[in-house]
């Protein structure tokens, strides 16, 4: 086990069992990735990009932000208020940012000089490394949401964040809700121990009562992922912002999609050097561990903490209504020769082509106004 992990967070996790008996994946996740030292998003370490696990939009294309940084000038527009805030949430090595802020500099002066940006941040080294990005814009970090103070005017924004949250696990036994515990295995002698599943009761009502608000019954032998965190962190958003809109980036579907017979072994998978794989219980604090977003569940509970669902589309969508279309016919007015063509395009059409650009979601909702109509759901 210790060979490919982190044999100090194997030790936390192994004396953690060790004192309370097997801990929910809930909580296996938390550690794994989360742990203040030894976590896998909050140690140091490239994670993203060629030299990481796995690429994020920004990573592929600066077009991206600017996109975005367009919408949010849009926003900024209806929402008609003088000094206004953009909070994001998980900002990676601080590109959407860069780019968001670059578009509003060149695009939008007026709005670009009365916005406040704020980035929530874990990790000490991510923090580094978006200072470095972002150092000719003025930029406020914080720890967490509860940093900041409630009545905030804006937008909060994130990208591939809520599928990062730690998520319970569990499975239908003869009719019966019963959750997925981690626990360790010693082996025998010579053979080094493992972290292994077993099934108990669950660890809180509140995952029988998430499926009953959304209306889901599922078949036995179905296994799957509840993000309770994803909720409160909605709801805590909704606390937070007087006026203004939410938009968050993932991939994931509606529940009708999400809960699909063939899904029937869940969505959760790990990233390790670009390669895939289903075994969360390998490379412990070295591989990311991600499950598919629930937008259903964003949209209700949102509605819980007074946020309108003002749209919700495929990436592709969003990003045609948006203007793609328009950094597409310039890079190819642009391109020197076809080998350039190429090096300019592909990045981009990433974004809106199958794959990305149908699993990938923008949700925005709003609050503290009438139903608003923007640009990126003009058509869907």
């Amino acid at each position: 086990m210790t060979k490919d992990s982190n044999p100090d967070l194997v030790g936390i996790i192994k004396e953690r069992i060790r004192e309370g008996g097997p801990i929910s994946f809930r909580d296996f996740m938390e550690l794994t990735l989360y742990h203040p030292e030894f976590g896998y998003y909050t140690s140091p370490g490239e994670k993203i990009g060629k030299e990481g696990d796995y690429y994020t939009s920004p990573h592929l294309t600066p077009i991206f932000g600017r996109l975005i940084g367009k919408q949010i000038s849009e926003m900024a527009r209806l929402l008609g208020v003088g000094e206004l805030s953009i909070v994001e949430m998980g900002a990676g090595k601080g590109l959407l940012a860069a780019d968001v802020l670059d578009f509003l500099k060149e695009e939008d002066k007026d709005f670009y000089g009365n916005v406040g940006y704020h980035i929530i941040e874990l990790s000490n080294w991510l923090k580094t490394k978006q200072r470095d990005a972002l150092n000719e814009h003025s930029v406020l970090w914080h720890k967490s949401l509860d940093d900041l103070t409630t009545g905030i005017k804006g937008v909060f924004i994130s990208n591939e964040l809520v599928d990062s949250f730690p998520v319970h696990l569990i499975i239908i036994k003869e009719g019966r809700l019963m959750e997925i515990f981690v626990d360790w295995a010693e082996g025998p002698c010579g053979v080094e121990g493992r972290f292994v599943e077993t099934v108990k009761d669950p660890s809180t009502d509140a995952l029988r009562d998430y499926f009953s608000e959304l209306g889901v019954d599922l078949p036995d032998d179905y296994r799957t992922e509840v993000n309770l965190d994803a909720l409160k962190w909605i709801e805590r958003i909704g606390d937070i912002l007087e006026k203004g809109f939410v938009i968050t980036i993932d991939y994931g579907y509606l529940s009708d999609e999400i809960y699909q017979a063939y899904r029937s072994g869940g969505t959760l998978l790990c990233y390790h050097r670009h390669t895939a794989s289903e075994d969360p219980l390998i490379r412990i604090g070295y591989q990311d561990i991600t499950s598919h977003v629930n937008f259903s569940a964003l949209i209700n509970w949102g509605i819980k903490g007074g946020l309108g669902l003002t749209g919700i589309t495929e990436q592709s969508h969003f990003l045609l209504n948006i203007g793609i279309e328009d950094y597409l016919n310039a890079i190819a007015s642009e391109s020197r020769d076809y080998r350039d063509y190429l090096k300019g395009i592909l990045p981009v059409k990433n974004l809106f082509m199958p794959g990305m650009g149908e699993t990938f979601k923008f949700l925005i909702q709003h609050k503290g106004m009438k139903m608003p109509s923007l640009k990126g759901f003009l058509s869907n």
